[in-house]
This record gives structure tokens, sequence and C-alpha cells, in this order.
């Protein structure tokens, strides 16, 4: 008679979300990289543990390694198992606490619209300075202002609106704008009562060569310290940063599009003592697009935590002015992403990895094509893969 071993799952098997199921595959050799987190027999059955979120990755990746899936089933507290033939995908805990109690599967409630536009919160500006360095081009400011006596609070990835005094053209009030928050849910000083921006001053011609300035970015940017604000939000679930730990952490910047992935940095790496329950220990890879070396914007915390967290933390610089292809182009960010496209695509089919960016609109198309182009070389559909990561909720864009 054969002996099997039995896997335990979850607590609460009511919830499809904690269900686990188990594959059995037959059919795919053993390959030196077969881009699955789990092992493959050479012949006969193997059984793959799977949980319900992974379900159609992980059926998606078989197919494509020649294997064939025979049978799924629910796996509950006595599921026979023949033994040394276990395996698990990524995301499986072959032992898991309750929901209750693990906290990387911890809920977070995501704040939004604590303070709208007809009742905003007043907050006091507490610091204004420039971020660009002499010699580089156009204004950029980091700004922190005081949220105590309010209970305006968000998470890393979310956004504010600011409602800059006046009237327009028109002679209505002047509308919000929404700027990506640059700090950590602690804020700048650690105490959870700031919010911290970057904004750049928009300055350009119109069609009759009159130079226009933005009006929200022109009065944040000459915004004296001890002013009061009027703030909105927060608002936004788009960029928010995964809980998990050992998630990759793909980020596309470009200018002030550094916002968001400031504050993703700086909980993983500079507020370790203020997150207990966020130990990152992942890989973040940041590509980040700018004219010139002065450009770089808090470029000292970077490459600080880039020295400090070599193998947490990789800082590539895109510097468009400065920097040259081998074709002689100028180098952007999709240059670097053409230029690493065969790590990035390896990262990418990795369930837990996420891809993020951030900037100007016009980022976006070249990015698109550099994906689409580089996906086409090695026999994959761009537009299928990044469908299924958005489906997936492991690509994020926001461009402006």
């Amino acid at each position: 008679m054969k002996k099997f071993q039995t896997v335990k799952t979850f607590a609460n098997n009511s919830n499809i979300e904690e269900r686990r199921f188990l594959f059995e595959v037959v059919g795919i050799a053993n390959q030196g990289s077969n881009n699955l987190d789990y092992s493959i027999r050479n012949s006969g059955s193997s059984f793959i543990a799977v949980p319900y979120a992974r379900m159609n990755q992980e059926m998606n990746r078989i197919n494509r390694l020649g294997g064939k899936i025979i049978k799924i089933t629910p796996m509950g507290v006595n599921t026979p198992i023949p033994p040394n033939s276990l395996s698990y995908s990524s995301d499986f805990t072959p032992n898991p606490e309750p929901m209750t109690q693990a906290k990387s599967h911890q809920p977070v409630k995501v704040p939004v619209n604590i303070y709208r536009p007809n009742n905003p919160f007043v907050g006091k500006c507490l610091e204004n300075y420039q971020l660009v360095a002499e010699g580089g081009s156009g204004t950029v400011r980091h700004l922190t202002f005081d949220l105590s006596g309010g209970d305006l609070h968000y998470l890393e990835g979310q956004s504010i609106g600011i409602i800059p005094p006046g009237t327009d053209d028109k002679g209505k009030p002047n509308k919000l704008r929404l700027y990506s928050i640059a700090s950590t849910r602690h804020g700048d000083r650690l105490d959870g009562k700031t919010v911290s921006l970057c904004v750049r001053q928009l300055e350009y011609k119109n069609e009759a060569g009159e130079t226009v300035k933005g009006v929200c970015s022109t009065y944040l940017c000459n915004l004296d310290e001890g002013a009061d604000i009027a703030i909105t939000g927060p608002v936004g679930k788009e960029m928010l940063l995964p809980q998990e730990e050992d998630a990759t952490i793909i980020m596309l910047a470009t200018g002030t599009g550094i916002a968001p992935f400031r504050a993703f940095l700086w909980r993983m790496f500079k507020e370790r003592e203020k997150n207990p329950d966020y130990q990152f220990k992942g890989l973040a890879w940041l590509i980040f697009g700018i004219p010139y070396t002065e450009n770089i914007l808090y470029k000292e915390d970077l490459e600080k935590m880039a020295a400090e967290y070599p193998d947490n933390f990789r800082l590539t610089y895109a510097i468009s002015r400065e920097q040259s292809t081998a074709d002689g182009g100028k180098v952007y960010v999709q240059s670097r992403v053409s230029e690493y496209a065969d790590e990035m695509f390896e990262l990418i089919q990795k369930p837990n990895t996420h891809v993020y960016m951030c900037g100007l609109k016009g980022m976006e198309p070249p990015i698109s094509e550099t994906f689409t182009a580089e996906a086409e070389k090695r026999g994959m559909k761009w537009d299928e893969m990044r469908k299924q990561m958005k489906k997936e909720e492991r690509w994020h864009v926001e461009v402006y």
C-alpha cells in the first residue's frame, strides 16, 4: 500500500482567495532554466501546490514549457500526495498562518477622499527647497506640509490635491491639481504628521510666443514657509506598493515622476525601524530619466541607498543630454529598457514582479514601443503580457 503525505491549508477555506489547488503535471523535461520557481521532474507526474490567485499564470507557464495538466484538485486538510513529488509555486506557504495572523497577507485599508474640494484640509508649509543643482534645467522644489490637527493620512503611491488660491480667466475659483506624494506614510519627519511633494515649475511658450506659467506649480514653487495651503485627498490605488517583502519592483521614472518611487525607496531602506511589519528583502530597480546630472533629484540619498543595499537596490540613470547609445543617439528610459531587455523580461515573467511607470505622458508610447519590439525578438507578444500583468495588478502606470 502506497504511503501519502498530506498538506494543510488555511483554516478558513470558505474564502476562495485563500484556497490552494493541486496541479498534477506530466510531460515537462528537466531544464536548466525553466523560469519557474519550483522544480520539474524528468518523467512521470509532478504535483504542484498553487494558490488560487496564481492559477492562470501557472497554467500558462506549464503550457509554454510543453507540459500538460492532467488533474486539478482543491487542496484540503487531508489531500493525498505521493511522497517526494510535491513542489510549490511561488507565493505559496506550505503551512501558512491563519489570515488574521499572517503579516504578509494583512489587508490594508486604502484611505480615499478624507478631504474633498468643498471642505479641504488647511495645512501649513514647513519647507520649500530647490532640488535641481546649479547648472541644471528648470526648477523643481521639495515641499513639506504640516498635517497636524487633521485626519489626513495616506499610503505610498497615492496623490493629494492642491487648490491654488485665486480665480481662473472666467472668474471661477481655481481647480485643484493632483500631485504624487513623495513621502512615506510616516512623513519626512517620521511622526505621521506631514506630507511631501516634488513639484516642477511648469513654463512654456504658447502659439503667440508668450511665456505661460502653470498656475498651481508656480504657486507651490513660490510658497513661503509658514503659509497656509488647501489640501484634498488622498486619492489613487493604481500605484500602491505591494505588501510582499520579497517582491521585485521595477520603477521607470522621468523628472518629478520620481515622487512615488522616493516614497517606495524610503519605506524600503530608510525607515526600516518604523516598519517592523515590512522589511524589504526583494529587488528594487529604479531607471531614472533626466536631461543632465544636475537634474538627478534626491541624488545623494539614492546613491547612498544603492551603496548600502547593493543586493536589494539597483540604480540606473538615463541622462539624455550627456549619455549616448551605441548608435550615437540620446539615452532615454526606453534606451535602458532595451539595453537590459533580457534581464527585464526574465524578471517580468516572475509572479511577484511589479513594473511601475511615472512621469510625463510622453514617456509611455516610446517605452511601450520598446517593450513591444523586445518582446517580438523573444517570440512574445507584449500587448498580451501587459494585459495579463494588468489583470494580476503587476503593471502600474501614472503619467500626466
